[in-house]
């Protein structure tokens, strides 16, 4: 877990390290849940992190964004492949009843 690396400004906001940034996203691109990685490191809400997901992805370049939305197709088609797993196995244990 990154440790927190934050001062207070003169506003009274707190400033991240860029590594924690990086870090706290890295979390995120890992699989944790934004709102597990946001209590961990003990940030207010998960809209930050998102916030410092898509300037470091705009920073990466094109190749990191297609990487991104690829990402984003393959988890949608995992989701709909386990539901149908699901519904085939149900399926098996009525027909398997019936014999």
């Amino acid at each position: 877990m990154p440790r927190k690396k934050s001062h207070s400004s003169k506003s009274g906001r707190r400033v991240f390290t860029a590594e924690f940034k990086c870090e706290a996203v890295q979390m995120l691109l890992d699989g944790h849940s934004a709102s597990s990685v946001a209590d961990r490191l003990g940030l207010s809400g998960t809209n930050l992190l998102y916030r410092w997901k898509r300037e470091q992805l705009a920073q990466s370049g094109p190749v990191a964004s297609a990487l991104e939305v690829r990402v984003h197709e393959l988890e949608t088609e995992l989701r709909r492949v386990e539901r149908e797993r699901d519904v085939l196995k149900k399926a098996l244990a009525i027909f398997g009843r019936n014999e």
